[in-house]
């Protein structure tokens, strides 16, 4: 380790076009800078179903696909690595999930995140560098319920699926308050089934301290409110894998998809993902890679190792798919012989809402850092646009940018973390 080992991260690749050119210098600008890193990262926010696709009866938001062949489009750039655990990776369910699966090993990128089961998704994998070797260990706590990969055991298979971090929300209100709730639940009959479940051992027995209302739990309190508590075998799940990992590699990689904030502002991340973060450190990670909610979110340096809260977009093109199934129509009450157009025009209301309207959505971050015996030696911040304001048709392609603004941006959103960043020459620079 006593190598310099230099790392290159992007946020989310919702990759559904072909690169125009490999030529043009928005391209090769971006390129060599990722290439400056021994480790080159980005999320592959798509699947790559193939023919026959199935759809999903729920998505992450829009069904997630494209053609195999933008998996190649994406290493043009120069990423040798990509964690695929999000809320999209079984939007064509199972066979979709494989079928991905089979495509990035074609293309030999190394994956993670997501698999055939539970052992698959959640174990580290290893990346060859020229100065050392690393692992990366992905996970998501952003996901449908049913899209968590199963156990294998020895009487029966796993399920595929993802590394999936799940949390219980716990709500909290006054005494007054909370028999009201109990009052309501026994006049409405809400909590029938629930209760009912219980009865005959379907469910297990909830605690005499809480009252269940509709699925959500509520507890005593003289400070309303409410947190999300993670599960704590799934943290321990990931634990494992960074302690199995730092013992067969010089750096472990943590990626965290996480859409889940702070109230109701997506620039803050939540509570329980900076505490994940922070213990994920504390059991050996040398870096956490945050991305999902679309928008880059703040840098905190903690025990001297990097943590990128929401790296942002790298490519964006999610209202660019190709096709889509019956529900998408049917949720906007759009006609059966309605398309992909149509469809796109009435969830955004002919563009006047939506993640289409929000410029943070289009402007990102490009972070490389350099790391000696596991400490952070270097840290810079390159600052992209992906064509706010243009055609859907046009934007979601990234270019280097000098607005100096997305990184003043940055710096308001790091500064709760004691973290400071220098702009020079249109680069941020963390002080260290």
């Amino acid at each position: 380790m006593s190598k310099e080992v230099t790392f290159a991260a992007v946020g989310d690749s919702f990759i559904t076009r072909r690169l125009p050119d490999t030529h043009l210098e928005a391209f090769t600008e971006l390129r060599d800078l990722i290439n400056q890193g021994d480790f080159r990262f980005t999320n592959f926010e798509m699947t790559t179903p193939g023919k026959g696709k199935m759809p999903s009866a729920i998505s992450g938001g829009t069904w997630a696909n494209a053609h195999p062949s933008v998996i190649n489009d994406l290493k043009s750039y120069g990423f040798n690595c990509v964690a695929w655990a999000n809320n999209h990776t079984l939007d064509y369910l199972y066979s979709g999930l494989l079928q991905t699966k089979h495509y990035l090993e074609k293309a030999e990128l190394v994956h993670a995140g997501a698999g055939s089961n539970l052992a698959e998704a959640s174990t580290p994998k290893y990346i060859e560098l020229p100065q050392g070797r690393a692992a990366l260990i992905a996970l998501t706590t952003t996901f449908h319920e049913t899209w968590m990969a199963g156990e294998q055991r020895r009487d029966g298979n796993g399920r595929p699926g993802v590394n999936g971090l799940r949390c219980t929300n716990q709500f909290y209100t006054t005494p007054e308050k909370l028999r009201c709730l109990k009052e309501i639940a026994e006049q409405t009959g809400i909590n029938a089934q629930r209760n009912l479940d219980i009865m005959e051992g379907f469910l297990l027995e909830d605690s005499p301290e809480e009252v269940v209302f509709g699925g959500h739990r509520f507890m005593e309190s003289d400070e309303p409110g409410w947190k999300r508590i993670p599960d704590n075998k799934d943290v321990h799940r990931v634990i494992d894998a960074i302690n199995e990992a730092k013992r067969q590699a010089d750096y472990v990689i943590v990626s965290i998809h996480s859409h889940e904030m702070q109230g109701e502002n997506k620039q803050l991340p939540a509570e329980f993902v900076e505490q994940i973060s922070r213990l994920f450190i504390d059991e050996g990670a040398h870096a956490i890679l945050g991305h999902g909610p679309h928008i880059v979110r703040g840098i905190e340096i903690y025990k001297n190792r990097p943590i990128f809260y929401s790296l942002g977009n790298f490519i964006f093109q999610n209202d660019t798919v190709e096709s889509l199934p019956a529900d998408f129509y049917e949720k906007y009450h759009l006609s059966p012989d309605s398309n992909v157009a149509d469809a796109m025009d009435q969830r955004s209301r002919n563009n006047t809402i939506g993640l289409g309207t929000n410029p943070l959505v289009w402007e990102s971050v490009i972070p490389i850092w350099k790391m000696r015996d596991g400490r952070l030696t270097e840290l810079k911040i390159y600052p992209i646009e992906l064509g706010y304001k243009k055609e859907r048709y046009q934007r979601g392609w990234p270019s280097r940018s000098q607005n100096d603004a997305i990184l003043m941006n940055l710096q308001s959103l790091s500064k709760p973390y004691q973290t400071k960043i220098q702009i020079e020459n249109h680069v941020g620079v963390v002080e260290l």
